[in-house]
């Protein structure tokens, strides 16, 4: 099974006016709620491509109810741990430029937390945890160590999506996938890329350091992916950029998914870069129908 993990989801209510003035009354044109949060959306995408998962994280609140009746309604299993406090609400206002406020998230009880960890003690080998995305103040530091210690004892993999110090500390547990940007890489290893090559011997050392696999997204140059057995690349496929909110998630999702079905990365590689394109291609997370147009588009090289 694959489990997805959100420690700090959202509604995103995103809004777009004509025009903005501070200070006073503004008028919406349109308006959309959908559930947030990058572990919830790569659970979106799996079900887009065939793929099963539950969803766990902590969910609290009417906007928790919310979030969770969406996820049923497209047939996704979750398991949440409930909270007392709301879950969080982020608003991404689009007046010409995009402003983003978003919510700091819920307190979570000390009960809380154990009832979550409680989750991972009935994990198997078989099994692949998917830690994404940012925790809630409230939570210790080393938490997302703590999930991971539990997720090995039980001989399962897991696949973590963050950056800082959750990241580098998750790597002597050799994550089956990491997936930092180029600017994520470069802030991790403190310095800065000017080409392409110059990504190259710090993919490199992902793996030294105990990533099995790490994908390297560049945005309108590609993704990386980094293997044992050599570095591949992407094209870059070519369509109106409208969406760059979970396209990185569904990266993982496709490569994830794809990787548990036939055990081969260049092909999961492959599924991974046309999941997140068609997401950035989109208003919302790619449909399955636009997944496999673009598809038969990607082609990988090895360097």
């Amino acid at each position: 099974m694959i489990y997805t993990v959100t420690l700090n989801p959202s509604i995103d209510y995103i809004v777009h006016v004509d025009s903005l003035k501070i200070g006073d009354i503004n008028r919406m044109s349109s308006d959309l709620k959908l559930p947030g949060g990058k572990g919830i959306n790569v659970s979106r995408i799996l079900k887009r491509i065939g793929l099963e998962s539950t969803a766990l994280g902590f969910m609290g609140g009417f906007t928790g109810s919310f979030i969770t009746d969406w996820l049923h309604s497209e047939s996704i299993t979750t398991d949440f741990t409930p909270i007392k406090a709301d879950t969080r609400i982020n608003i991404k206002l689009k007046a010409g430029d995009e402003t983003e406020i978003n919510g700091a998230g819920p307190h979570i009880e000390e009960a809380e937390m154990a009832k979550l960890k409680e989750q991972f003690s009935h994990l198997s080998a078989e099994d692949i945890v998917i830690l994404s995305g940012s925790t809630p103040a409230s939570l210790p530091t080393g938490f997302y160590a703590e999930l991971i210690q539990l997720i090995t004892a039980c001989g399962a993999e897991f696949v973590i999506d963050t950056t800082g110090q959750d990241l580098k500390q998750s790597l002597n547990s050799q994550p089956l996938l990491i997936k930092p940007n180029n600017h994520e890489l470069a802030e991790l290893y403190q310095t800065e890329f000017h080409t392409v090559e110059d990504i190259l011997p710090y993919g490199k050392a992902l793996l030294q350091e105990g990533a099995k696999y790490a994908i390297v997204s560049m945005a309108g140059d590609g993704a990386l992916l980094f293997t044992q057995e050599g570095v591949f690349r992407s094209n870059v496929l070519k369509r109106p950029l409208k969406n760059s909110v979970g396209a990185g998630d569904s990266m993982i999702a496709g490569f994830v998914g794809k990787y548990v079905e036939t055990s081969d990365p260049i092909e999961a590689f492959r599924w991974s870069v046309a999941c997140g394109s068609a997401t950035a291609f989109s208003d919302d997370l790619a449909t399955a129908e636009f997944i496999h147009e673009l598809l038969d588009e990607v082609s990988i090289t090895q360097l």
